[in-house]
């Protein structure tokens, strides 16, 4: 982690001197539940590079009789990515999929008035660096990419602190650089099993966190 912090610290010190706008850190939900770890990870970055931190909300659409599952997801604009592969295994009617389409936008709705209030969304045309807490299959992080790339975002740069061999190959087809220290590979793969403390938090403990870092003098 040190290494790649002192990495992205050259790459954003290059930024600067070069007259780019400085790099924005998105910080992406997929999941019910917000992982500590990753929002942990956010905010030492951003104040190691003296970086903005934001909020890019995603989030799967979820099975009708598994949460831990989902065949597609939506992003904070509305981009929605389905999991064609997968559809047809789950035998699911049209409007069981739109039925999830709709309540996992109204969700992505909900979260980005909770996280970010009434704030415009920053500059997008500008260099992002884009934190996971993990990349597992990949598909909601691919959802969060593409819909930053409709918001006109020319460099996105990937930190995550694990992923599966297999899917970082497919999302390193969509970014332009990416930095992960724990790469794995083999059929089971968890993104928990890398950390040695794994907590959830609830999104007024996440507000809490996400404002007492835009008080931090920058």
């Amino acid at each position: 982690m040190a290494n790649i912090l002192r990495e992205l610290r050259g790459l954003a010190a290059s930024a600067r001197r070069s007259c780019w706008p400085l790099l924005t850190l998105y910080y992406v939900f997929p999941r019910p539940t917000l992982r500590s770890d990753l929002l942990a990870v956010a905010v030492v970055i951003a104040r190691e590079l003296r970086l903005p931190l934001d909020v890019a909300v995603v989030s799967k659409i979820i099975l009708p009789w598994n949460s831990e599952a989902g065949y597609g997801a939506v992003a904070f604009d509305g981009t929605v990515l389905l999991n064609e592969e997968l559809l047809p295994r789950l035998h699911l009617t049209p409007e069981e999929i739109e039925q999830g389409k709709r309540k996992t936008e109204q969700k992505v709705d909900r979260r980005m008035k909770k996280l970010r209030g009434e704030q415009p969304m920053p500059d997008l045309h500008r260099p992002i660096l884009l934190v996971d807490d993990g990349l597992a299959s990949g598909f909601t992080l691919r959802t969060a990419i593409e819909a930053l790339r409709k918001a006109g975002s020319r460099q996105i740069i990937l930190a995550i602190p694990t992923a599966h061999e297999e899917s970082l190959q497919t999302v390193a087809e969509r970014v332009n650089a990416i930095y992960c220290p724990n790469i794995r590979g083999g059929p089971v793969f968890a993104v928990a099993d890398a950390y040695e403390h794994w907590i959830d938090l609830e999104e007024e403990e996440v507000v809490s966190l996400l404002e007492g870092f835009r008080k931090i003098p920058s």
